[in-house]
């Protein structure tokens, strides 16, 4: 087996023609490969985000992570550019879904893509990953614990946003939701309101609730990772992917 791969930082283009840095990693075997895009966590663009985009290069995939927190300023310290971004109250979607359809453009750029896209990301990206679902033709979707998809944040929150069931409709591909059965955003009822409306609209989707896990249970660098809910998500997420991008 071939498990060689390159990684490292590009420059993309995202919403209206902006540059924005950019990790990527793809594996050097010369097969057909299916691509994903890595949507970071509020925290930001962080090396465990990037060790995540590594994660799939070593399983087959081109996979990239913009880093939507880049017209913070360039040269900028990553933490600095997610301080300035949460100030704001997070990514505008309309933004969001710009620099994810730059981040599947590079991917199909890529010599040996085999044109289908998968989307994952994690607490705030998982919302954002059921946004980009929703506006953009995907083949896959993967939601961890995306708070505020089914109901808006609420008043004084770092993160402004409202919620994405009005989109529900639009959902373009089939969608992995796992969450965390001790989480507050999402609850496990917001989950549920989530799970039925997409049943309501017959939605391709599988939802999984780790019992002894709250928000942030991938996170191997912070308090909330649990290392059996991780591994045993990482096993569904592999699984969906490989059925629907075909690595």
């Amino acid at each position: 087996m071939n498990d060689a791969m390159r990684a490292g930082t590009v420059t993309i283009t995202g919403h209206e023609k902006a540059e924005l840095e950019a990790y990527l990693a793809y594996p050097l075997h010369d097969g057909p490969r299916g691509g994903v895009v890595v949507i970071h966590h509020m925290p930001g663009y962080d090396e465990a985000t990037r060790e995540i985009v590594r994660r799939f290069a070593a399983r087959g995939y081109a996979a990239i992570c913009p880093n939507l927190y880049s017209r913070e300023g360039a040269g900028v310290a990553h933490d600095d550019q997610a301080a300035a971004a949460r100030a704001k109250g997070g990514i505008p979607d309309e933004q969001l879904v710009g620099d994810v359809a730059g981040a599947v453009a590079h991917l199909n750029s890529l010599d040996h893509a085999n044109g289908k896209i998968g989307v994952i990301g994690y607490c705030s990206g998982g919302r954002q990953t059921f946004l980009a679902a929703c506006s953009l033709p995907l083949d896959a979707a993967v939601d961890c614990y995306g708070a505020f998809v089914a109901s808006d944040s609420p008043a004084g929150y770092p993160l402004q946003a409202t919620s994405l069931l009005s989109k529900a409709p639009d959902l373009s591909c089939p969608l992995l939701g796992l969450f965390g059965a001790e989480d507050a955003h999402p609850s496990p009822e917001e989950v549920a309101r989530l799970s039925a409306e997409l049943d309501r609209l017959g939605k391709e989707h599988e939802f999984h609730v780790f019992p002894d896990a709250g928000h942030g249970f991938f996170g191997v660098d912070r308090p909330g990772y649990r290392p059996a809910a991780a591994a045993e998500g990482w096993k569904k997420v592999f699984a969906f992917f490989g059925r629907h991008l075909g690595a």
